[in-house]
């Protein structure tokens, strides 16, 4: 018969000890915990060594809100501005569903293969209900993404410049400080975007769509006098003949858009990314519309202007900042919306108070700005 035994929880102790939780974790080791080093010199030496890992801190720290980074962010960008400014910058814009991600894919590695490095902003929409964006731009850029010629960043568009990152332009900077001597930079595609895009680079390609009944009318006059390139993609298969249409049907738009005789109105090409057919003639429409620039004198005027522009939009979009952490406004912000929508007091009175209370709190809000960014 066998002897019986006690339960094995009886035989434990009852003293607390590692199976709670309590027992002390072992001591980390320096040498083996990273930390992201925000020396600017340092980050600096590493993009302008073409280090991949480099590349990315510096751009996640020009693209970072602390106002702690602000100021390393701001003397990594005056090391680096020397060295920028060489590239080719390409906008890529068209109607959802025109293939812009698999048309940078395929251009890109026709590049790569021509001796260019490429680098490709992707800038992804922004959820208004939750801040998140789904950055998958890179997925639709596979065969590109994996070559070592090629860098590719997507990065939300937040809420500001009509859905642009705010710092698209300097982290465009930043790949052209490391070599990249083309830089693509794709839109969400909202319109606006648009607009903000063709603020920053040198040429702008709008990628159209065949069968797209409406398309002439969807595409606003606006954007169609930004292009400076177009291009109907997608044109292979029993599709081509019908791009050959829509083409046509663009470059009328473009005439009557622009009646003077003297303009140069932009191409009107047909592509297709999966044949590679028409790339080629797109990319030299690009190198002829910036060559075109150069020897009239328009190119350095261009980005003369655009220096100009983005600085009073980062003045506007600094002043939004500062605005949304007012103390002084936080205080009776929803008191006064309240009253707003009540009827109890107008917009025009409320917005008075709300800026009377933020200039009260300028001197101080603006001192610790300052310092960020100085």
């Amino acid at each position: 018969m066998t002897q019986d035994r006690p339960p094995l929880w009886a035989e434990s102790s009852p003293v607390p000890g590692r199976q709670y939780g309590d027992a002390t974790p072992p001591a980390p080791k320096p040498a083996a915990v990273r930390r992201p080093r925000l020396d600017p010199q340092h980050l600096a030496e590493q993009v302008l060594a073409g280090s991949r890992g480099g590349i990315a801190r510096a751009i996640t720290l020009v693209e970072s809100s602390k106002p702690a980074h602000h100021a390393v962010a701001a003397d990594l960008l005056r090391i680096l501005r020397p060295y920028s400014g060489k590239a080719v910058r390409v906008g890529i814009t068209g109607v959802p569903g025109a293939g812009k991600s698999t048309f940078i894919d395929a251009l890109g590695r026709r590049l790569i293969d021509a001796g260019h490095r490429i680098a490709v902003l992707a800038v992804d929409p922004t959820s208004a209900k939750t801040g998140g964006s789904i950055l998958g731009d890179r997925t639709r850029m596979g065969e590109l993404a994996q070559s070592e010629h090629a860098f590719i960043r997507p990065s939300p568009a937040g809420s500001h410049l009509g859905g642009v990152a705010r710092t698209t332009r300097e982290s465009m900077l930043v790949l052209e400080a490391a070599g990249y001597d083309v830089v693509l930079i794709e839109t969400v595609g909202v319109g606006q975007s648009e607009v903000a895009v063709s603020g920053m680079v040198d040429t702008f390609l709008l990628i159209a769509l065949a069968r797209a009944g409406d398309q002439l009318q969807g595409i606003k006059r606006g954007i169609l006098e930004m292009a400076d390139v177009i291009t109907v993609n997608k044109a292979d298969g029993d599709n081509e003949s019908e791009s050959r249409v829509t083409a046509r049907e663009l470059s009328i738009a473009m005439k009557l858009i622009n009646s003077d005789p003297k303009a140069v109105r932009p191409p009107v090409l047909t592509s297709s990314s999966l044949t590679g057919k028409g790339l080629d003639e797109v990319w030299q429409a690009i190198v002829d519309h910036r060559a075109r620039l150069e020897r009239s004198g328009q190119l350095e005027a261009r980005r003369a202007k655009q220096q100009r522009e983005w600085l009073w939009a980062l003045v506007k979009g600094e002043l939004e900042d500062a605005l949304g952490t007012s103390r002084g406004v936080s205080a009776f912000r929803a008191g006064l919306e309240a009253e707003v929508e009540s009827g109890e007091l107008s917009a025009l009175e409320a917005s008075a108070e709300i800026l009377t209370a933020f200039a009260k709190d300028v001197p101080q809000l603006w001192s610790h700005r300052l310092d960020g960014i100085g």
